[in-house]
């Protein structure tokens, strides 16, 4: 983005999943929309959100040490270290890192954060994932689609409900992608504490935001033709390679990485 290019505005009316992730974490980059969705959340909330980033920093780092040097990850959210690339380009400094995500506050700490190393190069797009096209347009002109990607879709698809069709937005995206790719994938579990997923669920409606949580075989549907790495779909604290197993917890969120072609 140039510095002509005018700032979209934050709206700051209505909560964001981006911004209620961030309070979840710990962070302070969200409103009072924001803390009064995340305030109601079960605390098992906050450890899911922890749960599930600890997940993405461990695929990322197996992933970078397996050769593939190239991310597209989208529903990024505000920036929290360690962050994608900086998992990647301290394995692989000559990495690049494509991120996406529909919350304008995103894009402003993005500009300040999200910092590449001088070997690689670290990119991002304001663009929701309704709209894949657009995102592969862009990340076309970053990442070579004739090499491997990674495409990173964490905690994000929950909030795609089935009538937005989040199975073809997947598949448009998983489709453009060339042989030896990736698919790395955390979604909330609406079958392993369904009380809790109600209660979360009905919080998140109270502020406007929809949520379908799957169950394992609805999740698993999202690899269908893919071949998926083991230990396969799996509760995300059970997802682990090359290094110690996570504290033994429970945990509402499953994950998985699966290659392509």
């Amino acid at each position: 983005m140039t510095a002509s290019t005018p700032k979209p505005q934050v709206d700051t009316s209505k909560p964001h999943p981006a911004r209620v992730y961030d309070f979840l974490l710990g962070g302070k980059d969200n409103y009072q929309v924001d803390q009064e969705v995340g305030e109601k959340l079960p605390a098992e909330a906050k450890a899911a959100a922890r749960q599930n980033r600890a997940f993405m920093q461990r695929a990322a780092a197996w992933l970078a040490r397996s050769g593939v040097d190239q991310f597209l990850d989208i529903g990024t959210g505000i920036p929290t270290e360690p962050n994608l690339h900086q998992i990647v380009q301290g394995i692989n400094p000559k990495a690049r890192i494509v991120y996406t995500d529909n919350d304008p506050i995103v894009l402003r700490h993005a500009e300040a954060l999200l910092i590449s190393s001088p070997e690689g190069v670290t990119d991002y797009i304001q663009a929701d994932v309704r709209e894949p096209e657009v995102i592969l347009e862009h990340a076309r002109t970053l990442l070579d689609f004739s090499r491997p990607i990674a495409l990173s879709l964490i905690a994000l698809l929950h909030f795609i409900p089935e009538d937005q069709d989040p199975y073809g937005i997947t598949d448009t995206l998983v489709g453009a992608l060339p042989a030896g790719s990736y698919l790395v994938l955390s979604h909330a579990a609406s079958d392993l504490f369904p009380e809790l997923s109600a209660r979360v669920t009905a919080e998140y409606a109270k502020g406007g935001i929809t949520l379908g949580f799957r169950t394992r075989d609805g999740v698993t549907r999202f690899f269908d033709g893919l071949d998926l790495v083991a230990p396969g779909v799996v509760t995300a604290t059970k997802w682990f390679k090359d290094t110690e197993a996570p504290e033994d917890e429970d945990c509402g969120l499953y994950a998985g990485v699966a290659r392509i072609g």
